[in-house]
């Protein structure tokens, strides 16, 4: 036997040894199937699901007083933007925290220096498109808010810190 049969000889056992330790299960595929969770619920945590239905209600109370939502959850290295509004000629960039309880203090205190920066790098970062798309390419004036969703409600905070 030569030296490339003899190693294609050991990769087949190996693999036929593999299979036979592979679990087999007893239950047929439809038995073993799980019931579906909506689309918009699977793959996240239940925390995170959380965090997306105070989103949701944050969004709600910002189009009850008037402000126009122009994106969501906007992703990039420099951080997240939770929700993007226009107030009238004004762009808001809104941050959602939520808290089922405040024995680890509110939620506005969540907000620390760091989440600014990252807040702020992550506006600087979509401001140009936004701008472009919604405002005919003129800067607009920039504000930072803050939804806050705790055991008492919501609370809608303008202008919590400035660039």
């Amino acid at each position: 036997m030569t030296d490339d049969a003899i190693v294609y000889q050991l990769a087949l056992a190996a693999r036929q040894k593999k299979r036979r330790k592979r679990p087999k299960s007893l239950a047929s595929p439809q038995q073993r199937a799980t019931p579906q969770r909506p689309p918009e619920e699977r793959g996240y945590s239940p925390a995170q699901r959380r965090g997306r239905q105070a989103e949701d209600r944050a969004l709600a109370l910002l189009e009850a007083e008037g402000l126009r939502i122009l994106g969501r959850n906007l992703c990039c290295k420099g951080g997240e933007i939770d929700l993007v509004a226009a107030d009238g000629n004004t762009l808001v960039f809104v941050e959602v925290r939520h808290r089922t309880h405040l024995q680890f203090g509110s939620a506005a205190a969540s907000v620390n220096l760091q989440k600014q920066r990252r807040l702020v790098r992550a506006a600087h970062y979509f401001l140009p498109t936004l701008a472009r798309r919604h405002f005919g390419g003129h800067m607009p004036r920039c504000r930072f808010d803050l939804v806050c969703d705790e055991p008492g409600g919501l609370t809608w905070l303008q202008h919590v810190f400035n660039e």
